[in-house]
C-alpha cells in the first residue's frame, strides 16, 4: 500500500459522517468499551460494502435507480429515528451515564446505519481502482480493502478515545449534556437530510 493510499484513506475515514456521529454518541453514553463495540459494527459494515464493491455489485446498484432510492430512504428513516432516540432521555440511544445497550445491539446498530448508505459501495468502486496497478488482481483488491478497513477501525478508535477522555466532565453537567444530546440529534437529522438529497448517479 502506497503512502498516498494510506493518507487518502485516513482523510476519508476521519471526515465526520454517520459512523463518527454514532460512535461518539455511544462513547459518551456508555464509555470507551461501548464505543469500541460501536466501532466494530461500523467496521463490519465497511467490510460488507468493500466486498460488494469488489464483487461488482456496486455497478448493479449504480445502474438501478429504484434500488438506490429504496436503500437511500431506508437509511434516511433510520437516521431520523436515531435523532429522535437520542433526544429521548430514557431511550436506547440516550446519552447518559448508563450503558448504551448490549454489545450485540451496539454492533448491530453500527452495521445497520452504515449498510443503509448506498453511497458507500459506489464510493469504494470509484476510490479503490485509483490505487491499483495496471495488472492488478484479486489479491491487490484484498490488500487495499484490508488496509482501508484497518484504517477505518483505527480512526474510529481515535474518536472513542477523544469521547471517553471528556466523558466524565460532560456527564457531570446536566445542562451541557442536554445540549450534547441536541447536537447529536441534529447531526443525525442533518445526515439524514443530506442522504435524502443524494441522487442516483
Amino acid at each position: 500500500m502506497s503512502p498516498e493510499f494510506l493518507l487518502t484513506a485516513f482523510i476519508v475515514c476521519i471526515t465526520p459522517g454517520i459512523g463518527v456521529v454514532y460512535t461518539l454518541s455511544v462513547t459518551l453514553g456508555g464509555g470507551a468499551r461501548a464505543g469500541i463495540w460501536a466501532t466494530v459494527g461500523c467496521t463490519l459494515a465497511t467490510v460488507f460494502h468493500m466486498i460488494v464493491a469488489m464483487a461488482g455489485l456496486a455497478a448493479v446498484l449504480h445502474s438501478s435507480a429504484l434500488l438506490f432510492q429504496a436503500l437511500k430512504y431506508a437509511g434516511v428513516a433510520y437516521l431520523l429515528w436515531m435523532a429522535w432516540a437520542v433526544l429521548q432521555s430514557g431511550g436506547g440511544m440516550a446519552i447518559t451515564a448508563a450503558q448504551s445497550g448490549t454489545p450485540a445491539r451496539l454492533v448491530w446498530r453500527g452495521i445497520l446505519l452504515n449498510l443503509l448508505n448506498p453511497k458507500l459501495p459506489l464510493f469504494f468502486l470509484a476510490f479503490i481502482p485509483q490505487f491499483l496497478p495496471k495488472e492488478a488482481g484479486l489479491a491487490d483488491l484484498v490488500i487495499l480493502g484490508s488496509g482501508f478497513t484497518a484504517m477505518t477501525f483505527a480512526t474510529f478508535l481515535l474518536y472513542v478515545i477523544l469521547g471517553a477522555t471528556g466523558r466524565s466532565r460532560l456527564l457531570s453537567s446536566a445542562r451541557l449534556m442536554t445540549w450534547v444530546r441536541r447536537a447529536f440529534a441534529a447531526s443525525f437529522a442533518a445526515l439524514g437530510a443530506r442522504l435524502a438529497l443524494e441522487r442516483a448517479p
